[in-house]
């Protein structure tokens, strides 16, 4: 097989013209190409006529005549040999171990841990603190619609990790020599995510179609030997001469607690398990401060950021909605950018602790509601918030309650019109553009809403961001506050065998540990932790 990159075409250009421009790009016959399969599809908006950009996997006539192509291509970056992406599992038992490997966490790095496990044949034992994803569901819902708070079962804890109540996005920026990411698609098509997301550039599945994925691949783990456990909270843990040993683990349903022999485990804790990581800081686990995030939510007209982003293409059926990545770096040092951006979603309410707001986006796979919108949020470190490795909660946890406040209680959260953030002044009133954050916002002054120096950031930031896309700074344009779990703001640290620094058989992972940033690479984090969790077993046999 061959790969071509690079090809162009026209948006609306004919079915046969794909295979036209393989066969003039490699000089060959027609009757020469066998047949041909979309690798990637991306678009090229950068100038005024906009191209589809595909990479194409090619089966000629002969394999000789691939070679010969091959050598007489060999100075052309866009042609090239079709890389090997098949993944192999490391290893295979034919019986689980008297002492089964557990996984703390049923989010995306947990799931694919899981599953990975499972399909090695170590039966592995889930440990998830909230509930099923579809009961999950309901009281997420509870809080959108009503105020009413479930700190156990929310955006944040339960089957599916936040990543359920997200976009969905299915893209990575690692360096993924494995093609691990590649598994990771390949598993929720499986389990019934659309073909499409191996293909376009940009993939992703939504709210709801993610919910019957995630349900389809714990049916997987669970049909391979694995048992998960939900509603079960790990409350301690067990260290002898610094090895895993046991857990302690709470049965929510009834109160009640247990002791589990746990040699191996895969800590996915997502990364909001304040109360799981002051226990492991107790007990001694390594960890440290690291930087992340803090901001707020904007929402436009999604009609504006498509006819800014796609011209005269805004609306085509084959782009969808656009979306947008900026990036600012501010007079007093600060950077500003676009994070999670959310073309045709929600906001929607995310915390998981009494008296705190807590901001998020979310799309369905359609992406057809009325706003886009993103995270605009001001980079943070450690020397912004001395005092250790849990001092960034503390400061989390200081502007989620000081938003419970302005937004003046039941989980409403505090807004503010574009034009008068920048101009310094409150709102009083909505503009042209309706927030869709639930349970409501009310419009006030954000400038309390987060450190100066990120509100200094922020209003340099946002008229720069008018000059890039047209209109992003529009007066009428909503700010959501805070947005302030834009990821882990600790790192419980792990050597190059995947394991805790500090504590054997313990294996940080994922969003969390502060080793995956979304849905793929803690898929991805996973596999990798999952493999290192099979071969060490084996070792020790």
């Amino acid at each position: 097989m061959i790969r071509l990159t690079e090809l162009k075409l026209p948006l609306d250009h004919p079915e046969d013209a794909l295979p036209a421009l393989i066969v003039k790009t490699l000089g060959i016959q027609p009757a020469e190409l066998l047949r041909h399969s979309i690798y990637k599809r991306s678009y090229d908006a950068r100038k005024q006529k906009l191209l589809l950009v595909y990479i194409a996997d090619v089966e000629l006539a002969s394999p000789e005549l691939e070679q010969t192509l091959l050598r007489q291509f060999e100075a052309n970056p866009h042609i090239r040999p079709a890389p090997d992406q098949s993944y192999h599992l490391v290893a295979q038992v034919d019986s689980a171990p008297a002492v089964r490997p557990v996984v703390v966490g049923f989010g995306p790095c947990g799931i694919f841990a899981a599953l990975l496990l499972a399909q090695m044949g170590f039966k592995p034992i889930v440990l998830e603190r909230g509930k099923k994803v579809r009961e999950r569901t309901k009281d997420t819902w509870g809080l959108w619609r009503k105020g009413v708070l479930n700190p156990e079962s929310n955006v944040q804890f339960g089957e599916g990790g936040a990543g359920t109540f997200s976009d969905g996005k299915l893209w990575s920026q690692i360096k993924d020599p494995r093609f691990l990411g590649r598994k990771v698609m390949l598993e929720f098509v499986k389990a019934g995510a659309p073909e499409e997301i191996l293909l376009v550039s940009k993939p992703h599945i939504g709210t709801f179609k993610l919910v019957k994925v995630v349900e389809h691949m714990r049916e997987q783990i669970t049909a391979l030997g694995g048992e998960i456990r939900f509603q079960q909270r790990v409350s301690d843990m067990l260290i002898e001469g610094g090895q895993m040993r046991g857990l302690t683990v709470q049965n929510l349903q009834d109160s009640s607690s247990y002791e589990l022999r746990a040699d191996h485990v895969v800590l996915a804790l997502g990364h909001s398990a304040r109360d799981t990581f002051a226990m492991l800081h107790e007990r001694g686990v390594y960890m440290e401060a690291k930087p992340f995030s803090v901001g707020f939510r904007i929402e436009h007209p999604q009609g504006l950021i498509d006819r800014a982003r796609l011209g005269q293409h805004a609306g085509h059926p084959l782009l969808g909605a656009a979306d947008y990545k900026l990036v600012h770096h501010a007079a007093n040092g600060r950077s500003v950018y676009s994070f999670c951006m959310c073309p045709g979603g929600t906001v929607v309410a995310a915390t998981s602790e009494v008296g705190r707001v807590v901001t998020n986006g979310m799309s369905q796979y359609s992406r057809n509601e009325r706003n886009a919108n993103a995270g605009i949020v001001v980079g943070i470190t450690p020397a912004d918030y001395p005092g250790g490795p849990l001092a960034g909660i503390a400061f989390q946890r200081q502007l989620e309650s000081h938003a419970f406040m302005l937004g003046g209680g039941g989980y409403v959260a505090p807004g503010q019109l574009v034009g008068d953030f920048v101009a310094g002044q409150a709102s009083t009133q909505l503009g042209s553009v309706e927030p869709s954050y639930k349970p409501g916002v009310l419009m006030t002054d954000l400038a309390s809403a987060l450190p100066g120096y990120a509100i200094t950031a922020m209003r340099e930031a946002l008229p720069a961001f008018g000059k890039k896309i047209k209109g992003f700074d529009m007066h009428d344009a909503v700010l959501t506050g805070v947005e302030t779990r834009t990821s882990s703001p600790l790192r419980i640290t792990r050597g190059d065998d995947f394991q805790s620094l500090n504590v054997r058989g313990l294996y940080p992972a994922g969003e969390g540990a502060s080793y995956a940033g979304g849905i793929l690479s803690a898929g991805v984090d996973g596999i990798e932790v999952a493999e290192a969790v099979a071969l060490n077993m084996l070792s020790h046999q």
